[in-house]
């Protein structure tokens, strides 16, 4: 059984082979177990440090006296430290041994292993941030590109709790007009105050529904936008991949089929980070590795967020190109066509269709990939721009939030509009407050936070 109260210590660092490898603890024994593992070079202990010290010295393990590694030991007070804790941060010598040793001698001596995201759950509960900026620090720590790591920062650094903390207040402004008519039914609400509240409340749900819309776009700077590169054997799926990576990721060869299970790997176009997938090429066929590779192809069509249909410039246009464009139809795609560097066997006429994007490129000469890229960026991020004001929401949880509170709130006006008794007015606008609380945490289950943190590594 947990107990919030236990000292738990993890390895906070990636593991591997570093200069530094770091230790953690935290919790109302660490410092006494710090005692009894840490040799100063110098007199003194951890104990009689001063906050924000560093120490010099050894881990010993206490069992045998024998010395672990050769660290320096950082001391930080409650309530002044990540966790709001007494914490203890061992700096090791990287690599998989030393940090290991020193783990497991911490341990010995009473510190139990963290659960994952333990440490920001304890900054969580203890009240050092709220469950949005808990959540941004899982953000920080996976950002992709610069611009998802601004995003998150923003977010750590309290911009979307401050923007929530503003609605929250307004509507508890006219919740307590609202329970004012209420415990003084005598003085009826006029039709003035009735207008008032309606407007004030119309300006808070647009407010709401705004920050929701939000997450149509941001969403993928926080989870990469799914792109697929689809196509028959040999049109140049594998080039294209490699061309956009930058690096030989997928082997290319003349021979039809060569990729047969689906390739993934990331970009960044202007910030956005891009999950891009080179597919097996769709065909008929009965070969059983390659109809599984074709399986996965169709597959990925469906789930991407932007399909990249290629076509071979250089030949006429086959049966399989066909029915790729068939299996496109009504879906986010481009049709690209490679091989702009060799004689045209295509026409863009012949294959253009309404508000249908149609490249010219060629994987091998580079031709047309800047203005590809563009294509990508924008396929769903129509309306975003670089100088963007305003917090952004970049978690489904938050906008699913959101948009129980918007609901609750037009149930709330329309029954205003049907001059119904308030006090059904008051339990709506309750609704919504809950549900903005359980964005920040203010309003929470436990099983919430317990399932954000379980996302989180051991050591954080």
């Amino acid at each position: 059984m947990r107990f919030e109260n236990d000292t738990i210590a993890a390895i906070s660092t990636p593991v591997g082979q570093g200069g530094i490898g770091i230790v953690r603890i935290s919790g109302p024994r660490s410092v006494e177990i710090a005692d009894r593992v840490f040799r100063p070079k110098k007199a003194g202990s951890p104990s009689d440090a001063r906050a924000g010290s560093l120490l010099y010295g050894h881990i010993i393990n206490p069992a045998d006296n024998a010395s672990v590694d050769e660290v320096l030991l950082a001391v930080m007070r409650s309530p002044r430290s990540y966790t709001k804790e007494d914490v203890v941060e061992i700096n090791c010598h990287g690599g998989l041994i030393s940090v290991k040793r020193t783990l497991e001698t911490v341990l010995a001596e009473g510190a139990r292993l963290a659960d994952p995201g333990e440490f920001t759950k304890r900054a969580f509960l203890n009240g050092r941030i709220n469950l949005t900026q808990a959540e941004a620090v899982f953000d920080v720590i996976t950002a992709k590109t610069e611009e998802s790591a601004k995003l998150a920062l923003e977010q750590l650094q309290g911009g979307l709790s401050e923007k929530l903390s503003d609605i929250r207040e307004g509507l508890i402004d006219i919740g307590a007009s609202a329970e004012a008519c209420i415990d003084f039914p005598e003085d009826d609400i006029d039709t003035n105050t009735s207008l008032q509240l309606r407007k004030r409340l119309a300006e808070i749900k647009e407010a709401i529904d705004g920050l929701s819309a939000t997450f149509q776009e941001a969403r993928f700077f926080r989870d990469g936008l799914a792109v697929a590169i689809v196509g028959r054997p040999n049109v140049g799926k594998s080039s294209l991949l490699n061309v956009l990576l930058k690096k030989n990721r997928a082997i290319v060869t003349e021979l039809p089929g060569t990729t047969r299970d689906m390739i993934e790997d990331y970009l960044n176009i202007n910030g956005l980070p891009i999950r891009i997938m080179d597919t097996a090429g769709i065909r008929n066929s009965e070969e059983l590795v390659e109809k599984e590779g074709i399986r996965r192809s169709l597959e990925a069509i469906n789930k991407a967020d932007f399909i990249l249909a290629l076509l071979d410039g250089s030949a006429p246009l086959e049966e399989d190109d066909l029915q790729l464009m068939a299996l496109i139809r009504g879906k986010n795609a481009a049709i690209v066509i490679n091989k702009s560097d060799l004689p045209a066997k295509i026409s863009l006429e012949s294959i253009r269709e309404k508000g249908r994007e149609c490249l010219l490129i060629s994987a091998l000469s580079g031709e047309g990939i800047e203005k590809l890229k563009s294509t990508i960026f924008h396929s769903n991020l129509r309306n975003w721009t670089e100088e963007r004001e305003g917090v952004v929401v970049t978690n489904i949880r938050h906008k699913t939030a959101l948009d129980r509170a918007s609901s609750s709130l037009g149930r709330a006006l329309g029954i205003l509009l049907a001059d119904q008794p308030l006090e059904f007015f008051s339990i709506e606008l309750r609704e919504a407050l809950d549900s903005l609380g359980e964005i920040t945490g203010t309003v929470t289950t436990e099983d919430i936070p317990d399932k954000i943190f379980s996302t989180f590594c051991i050591g954080k």
